[in-house]
């Protein structure tokens, strides 16, 4: 007897999609195993045939036709179990990656610039929408989860409020330029490093990744057992570090060598030790318990601590908590509590990202009975272990930074899809990681060719300006990250949009998308469809040096906007940097010196967390940051 079986097709083929015009569209899904399907599209009327073989998986090549629509598509094993596609265009298809500020949504989180206006402005038939679920995996999947929409949507001011807002800004640009249908495909998730979005293939080309590449092959690219060895090993490598901790004397509170006073519920990143500290560090603080208070129920307030904490009360450990989330409320035996002084102990372990104390002082506080006793005061802290000092902690399997895992889930699925080109908004995630990411970045793109094909035009968000404000920083591992980013230029048919300028020093999400989408669709107008539009500053090409004076011409007209050039420093032979006087010289040169650097070898421009630079070239395109030595 025939097995019987409906034909199913991935969610990626919907209702209201869009199809990218005058190529192949791969008609991929499931039906009875030895089953005849048809795939009939309604803009040729031609049948094209495939057989599903033994796993029912059937794959069904059918060219698209010009922009138009709107047309239907069937497909069918002979049976009435079919699928009818309806409302189907074909046009432009865009795939829009990345972590957070890709993903950041018109309305939802924290409102992004005008946002009330793009929402009720958003009445676009001819702009879909497709919203990629996050998923993970350890090897590539044929399918993806949509998030919320279940599949293409026409953009409408209620679908575009989930939706991303560099996604959509950019495929409004392209829709009223090209004059066609325009698709755009949301596939981000916040938070993530470019290591997950890169393959098995990709990162065993790539140093730094040797443990997880061998991890994944040795346990078949299982997760259970992935799961299991990465327990065993961090237990091993927490087992190490914790030999390194330096015993202190916890009933009393230390004032020694090595320990330091800061105010209550600071994060690392606030307190001496050391920018991007990763690693374990001890927290004392003393308070006094009245008398009449002892033998009292006692519950300590600590807010949340990232990572790890270990509490200890008069030298005995009390209490343990995980999660950076996590307000720490622990409840102490009476027997703990002593009258007059109590020496409060907090091990807090971080292995990544910030750490420390994640709430205000007011948050922490002793509770006894019906009083509360706060911990707003100094604590005394000692760095114990840096694990910059240790070889590396694997990552979690569990989480959306491991390798290769939202490449399989959330890129690969999508490879049958045919695309005009992909847009990318990431790095704050490898930020410390900047000589990782220059061969990372290249990797992950010519994965993504694979998939799509070697001349898929690729455009990429330069990070924006974020953290203090600071003029002379030749240390910023975010300058060194945009640095990197930069080599993704050095492969064929690559561009930078320059964000540099649209930051905020305190939010990592800037709200100004509109300008960032602008940026990315010139690349895609003046590279992709040869419309001639302004995409790209003047860049450096020479450097020359008279004297204690460098002179830096630029590819083409500035803009300052002032009549002092701003962001650059210069820096002699022995790495020592100053802050630059500049000054423009004619339309194209910056003459540039420091009285501190005598001779002068090397100059700088944008680099710090969030510089000040202030030049432009046609249309206000910053000029990007960049370092050259003679």
């Amino acid at each position: 007897m025939a097995l019987q079986a409906e034909v199913k097709l991935p969610n990626y083929l919907s209702d209201n999609m869009i199809v990218q015009r005058n190529a192949t569209l791969k008609v991929s899904g499931t039906a009875a195993p030895g089953s005849t399907v048809s795939v009939t599209p309604e803009w040729s009327g031609k049948t094209v045939k495939a057989k599903a073989g033994a796993d029912g998986k059937f794959v069904a090549k059918v060219a698209t036709p010009e922009a138009g629509g709107p047309w239907m598509l069937e497909v069918t094993d002979g049976t009435d179990k079919g699928v009818t596609l309806r409302n189907i265009l074909s046009g432009e298809v865009w795939l829009c990656a990345g972590q957070s500020n890709m993903e950041y949504p018109t309305r939802g989180w924290t409102e992004v610039m005008d946002a009330d206006r793009t929402i009720h402005t958003a009445q676009h038939p001819d702009l879909r929408l497709l919203h990629v679920a996050k998923k993970m995996a350890f090897t590539p999947q044929d399918n993806i989860e949509t998030a919320g929409f279940q599949g293409w949507q026409e953009c409408t001011p209620v679908t575009v409020q989930d939706f991303s807002t560099v996604a959509y800004h950019f495929g409004k640009r392209l829709l009223e330029e090209l004059k066609v249908p325009v698709g755009v495909i949301d596939c981000s998730w916040g938070g993530t490093p470019a290591e997950a979005w890169t393959s098995y293939e990709g990162i065993c080309g790539v140093p730094g990744f040797e443990y997880e590449a061998d991890a994944m092959k040795r346990c078949n690219f299982d997760g259970a057992a992935l799961s299991a060895d990465y327990d065993a090993c961090r237990a091993n490598w927490m087992a190490n570090a914790n030999k390194g901790v330096k015993p202190a004397d916890m009933t009393v509170l230390n004032e020694g060598e090595g320990w330091f006073s800061a105010p209550a519920g600071q994060p690392f990143e606030n307190i001496d030790l050391g920018a991007n500290f990763d690693g374990i560090a001890l927290a004392q603080y003393a308070f006094d318990v009245p008398e009449e208070l002892v033998g009292q129920p006692v519950k300590l307030h600590l807010g949340a601590i990232d990572d790890e904490d270990v509490t200890y009360l008069n030298g005995k450990e009390v209490a343990r908590g995980f999660g950076p989330n996590n307000p720490r409320h622990y409840t102490v035996p009476a027997s703990d509590v002593k009258a007059g002084k109590n020496i409060l102990t907090i091990r807090m372990t971080d292995t990544g990202g910030g750490g420390g104390f994640q709430n205000p002082a007011s948050d922490m506080y002793v509770e006894i009975g019906d009083k509360r006793i706060g911990l707003d005061g100094n604590w005394q802290y000692f760095k114990a272990v840096d694990f910059a000092t240790l070889p590396k902690l694997p990552v979690s399997v569990d989480g959306s930074s491991y390798p290769t895992v939202l490449y399989n889930a959330m890129a690969s699925p999508l490879k049958n899809l045919p695309i005009a080109g992909t847009i990318w908004y990431q790095g704050c995630a490898n930020v410390g990681r900047a000589d990782q990411y220059r061969p990372l970045i290249k990797a992950m793109v010519n994965d993504w060719r694979k998939l799509w094909g070697e001349n898929m035009p690729f455009y990429f968000v330069q990070l924006a300006g974020y953290l203090e404000p600071k003029s002379l920083q030749p240390d910023s591992e975010w300058a060194a990250l945009r640095d990197a980013q930069t080599a993704a230029l050095e492969l064929p048919n690559t561009g930078m949009a320059v964000a540099i300028d649209l930051g905020n020093p305190g939010d990592i999400h800037p709200r100004n998308k509109q300008d960032v989408a602008d940026r990315l669709a010139r690349l895609a107008l003046n590279d992709t469809y040869g419309r001639p539009t302004v995409c790209r500053a003047p860049e450096l090409v020479s450097l020359s040096a008279d004297g204690n004076k460098l002179t830096a011409k630029f590819s083409g007209a500035l803009d300052p906007t002032s009549v002092a050039v701003t962001g650059f420093i210069i820096g002699d032979k022995d790495g020592n940097f100053e802050v630059a006087n500049g000054r423009l010289q004619g339309a194209d040169t910056v003459i540039l010196s420091s009285s501190k650097i005598k001779n002068p070898v090397e100059i700088r421009y944008d680099w710090a967390d969030y510089p000040g630079g202030n030049l432009y070239g046609a249309d206000h395109l910053p000029v990007a940051p960049f370092a050259k030595k003679l």
